[in-house]
């Protein structure tokens, strides 16, 4: 990678709070080693701990991430960043945990608190996976004249609203379908998550055995769009409908981070947080909601349904013949802050999903994408997808890459088509930081896009 920000003399000894590398941080490649390492630390007014490395040869640039500070070793991506002369540094999400306007502001507050020590940054990035991607593109909305460029990865860009009205969607037609007496919740999470979750993954593995069971696990999970991959099996060929169910049922209650935990844990705490309910799904039309899915899932859908002798469209019917969920108007009003995303950036964003996530699924990235061309601004987007299973499943070339592709974009004014796969795929291959797997993708359409009319 080339770095070509304006070069930095050596940074201070006395600046305020700061220590040795080695005391702090464990270092894990030689490079880095041999390099003089600063960190500077402390706590934001809010008492969230933020960090930063600083290489001797500082070359002005600086990347703030959300989750930096909660780990005792920097990642890989971290160190490669520093030994090419960058600042690496963030705070962590213990504080604020779904609070997202909090985090955005330590953001921008972490990087005013770096540059009182360091001195004024050239280039203030923010960087970020999951929850931390998320903030990344926040900043970017919320404080644009904060930052120079952003790189989201696995985050859900469709908004919190958004996201979790298709969460909604799923656990809802699996509790119609699977739960018709509704023992299992859907929102409102008691206090023992682990019970719930245990529960309803109990449910779901009781219907993986069954023909049935399996088919109607398959069209919720069409309906949520979530992906057909298990981190357990390869890839699914459409083909293989078993394949395909399997990797939906892994996907949805049976990987390591099941779609279902994360349905009852997260909801329980920003339900807590925003004071009720900000998801709804009254007016939702289910029938509408399968047939805009893609259509390599609605036959796989239709084959189950077919095999195990029982009607698709009775189903789907019985779905939207169910009960609604409506929301708490004041609890939407306050998700909805934070944040969801009217497209309007002014700096360079570079967002990089894995097709097979199953917590940030890959079509919000067709609304962030949408979002952005109304507001007129996608000559500043750059997305990339990665062909891997699980939660932000990338390597450290990976990431390292996406960091390259808005540091070139800064460094030159132009993107030179570099976002393309096989570029994206050389640059990654060159940093010897684990495999490249960019592939050329177009995601779904997202089917649950906020409306401001949403009563």
């Amino acid at each position: 990678m080339n770095l070509h920000a304006r070069p930095r003399t050596t940074i201070a000894a006395a600046v305020a709070a700061v220590v040795a590398a080695p005391a702090l941080l464990a270092v894990g490649t030689p490079a880095m080693a041999a390099k003089e390492t600063t960190v500077i630390s402390g706590r934001l007014d809010d008492s969230t701990p933020y960090r930063f490395l600083v290489p001797d040869d500082w070359n002005g640039t600086v990347f703030v991430d959300l989750d930096f500070a909660g780990s005792a070793t920097a990642s890989r991506t971290a160190e490669r960043l520093v030994e090419q002369g960058a600042a690496y540094g963030g705070t962590t999400r213990t504080v604020t945990g779904w609070n997202i306007p909090g985090a955005l502001a330590n953001q921008v507050e972490a990087l005013d608190r770096f540059e009182d020590a360091a001195g004024e940054a050239d280039r203030r990035i923010t960087m970020g996976s999951s929850m931390g991607g998320f903030v990344a593109a926040g900043v970017a909305q919320h404080y644009p004249d904060a930052i120079d460029g952003v790189v989201s990865m696995c985050g859900g860009l469709s908004g919190t609203v958004s996201q979790w009205n298709q969460k909604l969607d799923t656990v809802f037609v699996l509790s119609t379908l699977l739960d018709p007496a509704g023992t299992l919740p859907v929102v409102g999470i008691p206090d023992d998550v682990k019970g719930s979750i245990a529960a309803w993954q109990q449910r779901l593995a009781e219907a993986q055995q069954t023909p049935a069971g399996r088919a109607r696990i398959a069209l919720a999970a069409t309906i949520g769009q979530l992906p057909a991959w298990s981190e357990s099996e390869p890839r699914p060929e459409p083909r293989d409908t078993e394949a395909y169910q399997r990797g939906w049922y892994g996907a949805l209650a049976a990987d390591s981070l099941p779609y279902i935990g994360q349905a009852m844990s997260s909801r329980r705490t920003f339900e807590a947080l925003v004071g009720g309910n900000p998801s709804w799904n009254t007016g939702v039309d289910y029938a509408e909601q399968f047939a805009g899915a893609s259509p390599e899932a609605r036959r796989v859908v239709s084959r189950l349904y077919r095999q195990a002798g029982l009607s698709l469209a009775a189903d789907v019917s019985q779905v939207d013949d169910a009960e609604r969920i409506g929301a708490d108007p004041a609890a939407v009003e306050r998700f909805a802050l934070g944040t969801e995303f009217d497209g309007r950036i002014s700096v360079p964003v570079v967002t990089m999903s894995n097709i097979g996530d199953q917590i940030s699924t890959v079509a919000q990235q067709s609304e962030y994408q949408d979002e952005v061309t109304r507001a007129g601004n996608a000559h500043l987007l750059r997305q990339t997808y990665v062909e891997a299973p699980t939660h932000c499943g990338f390597t450290d070339a990976e990431r390292v890459a996406a960091a390259d592709l808005l540091l070139h974009r800064l460094d030159t004014g132009a993107w030179h088509g570099r976002e393309t796969p096989a570029r994206m795929n050389r640059v990654a291959e060159s940093f010897d930081l684990g495999p490249a797997r960019f592939i050329p993708f177009r995601p779904d359409a997202f089917n649950r896009p906020y409306s401001p009319d949403w009563s």
